[in-house]
């Protein structure tokens, strides 16, 4: 086990490296980050083999990770910020979420109808489709020190578009595995699945809150975010060994025990509390991103041929589009997009490995 650990780091390590020299190609660190987990994965170089990524110990600490980073993700959720975007926020996550997943479903009904394949399955290509990975919106954003209406707008909505995305695919997929097999998530829980996470983070938010509004020096301010991940993923990871079948979101929780109390210290503090916990930002985003490569398996991605084509095609339709409308509706301010963020959005997602095995099973 030791040995696996060490060639996890080493991973890690690589991974760190190709992150900067990508950057001399005038390109994000993420995609060096998530290009070093495909191709030292198991199904490639198999550097970071499968038998690490199925112990529990490695599924802990990447739960942990995932819930550091979306601590810096609730930063952004502070209700003074949010007011001059509010109704904005809600209405362009529906219609680029929503309107991704109509369009995928439809690309591939069409085909599915052409081919004799069961239409419904149509659905789960749009289920899995819907979601966007808040971490490589946050690895920009923290790179290139982006301000102004787009970053104000692109990490909540980074959010919100997780809770969609988990109300829309568990639906969906609750509905079609009851045509294929009569057995599913029960659909009493998929509001369990989304609010469950935002409430273990909310205790210990309130008190980390309350212990950092008496707390200063860069040492203790750490001590009391840290011990709040680790009791919000503790809490979590407790609460997910009942629940067989189903992994709650630990974004979400380090979304939600952050939002919390950001908004309960002045604003000065929380600028300050996110410089310091930056460092550990960047361990996390570089570990949560080797995870979300390693998986692939690009030998079925480059089989599917016409299929992987369709996908990213409709998908980046889906969301550009639905983005569009909504931003148009609710006449949010005239930008001009910067292409890495764009690129991002649409294809360093955690869509592509259950893509993946939506194609092995279609196989």
């Amino acid at each position: 086990m030791t040995v696996l650990f060490l060639r996890w780091i080493l991973v890690l390590v690589i991974a760190f490296i190709c992150g900067g020299l990508i950057k001399y190609l005038k390109l994000p660190s993420i995609l060096g980050w998530l290009i070093a987990g495909m191709l030292l994965g198991p199904h490639a170089l198999g550097l970071l083999p499968q038998e690490l990524l199925d112990t529990r110990s490695y599924k802990t600490i990447i739960s942990w990770m995932q819930c550091a980073f979306g601590l810096m993700l609730g930063t952004e959720l502070v209700v003074r910020r949010l007011k001059a975007y509010g109704k904005a926020l809600l209405i362009t996550t529906l219609t680029q979420s929503l309107g991704t997943f109509l369009i995928v479903s439809l690309s591939f009904g069409i085909i599915f109808a052409v081919q004799g394949v069961p239409v419904y399955l149509a659905f789960v290509m749009g289920g899995i489709a819907l979601a966007t990975a808040p971490a490589p919106a946050l690895s920009i954003v923290k790179e290139f020190h982006t301000k102004g209406p787009v970053t104000d707008t692109l990490l909540p909505i980074a959010v919100l578009d997780d809770v969609v995305g988990i109300a829309v695919f568990f639906t969906v997929n609750a509905i079609v595995a009851r045509q294929v097999s009569g057995g599913s998530v029960p659909l009493y829980m998929i509001p369990v699945m989304i609010f469950l996470p935002i409430g273990i983070g909310i205790v210990p938010g309130l008190l980390a809150g309350r212990i950092l509004q008496k707390v200063d020096g860069r040492a203790g301010t750490l001590a009391v975010l840290l011990a709040g991940i680790t009791v919000t993923a503790g809490i979590g990871l407790l609460l997910n060994s009942f629940m067989n079948g189903i992994t709650l979101n630990y974004m979400l929780m380090g979304v939600s025990f952050s939002a919390v109390f950001s908004n309960m210290i002045p604003e000065e503090k929380l600028s300050q509390l996110v410089t310091w916990f930056n460092p550990i930002l960047t361990v996390a985003l570089v570990t949560a991103i080797v995870d979300l490569g390693a998986p692939l398996n690009y030998h079925l991605i480059l089989g599917a041929g016409a299929y992987t084509f369709i996908y990213i095609a409709a998908r980046a339709f889906g969301k550009y589009s639905g983005a569009r409308f909504g931003a148009t509706v609710t006449k949010m301010p005239q930008t001009r997009p910067c292409g890495n963020i764009w690129a991002s959005r649409f294809f360093l997602t955690p869509e592509f490995p259950l893509f993946s095995r939506a194609l092995h099973v279609r196989r």
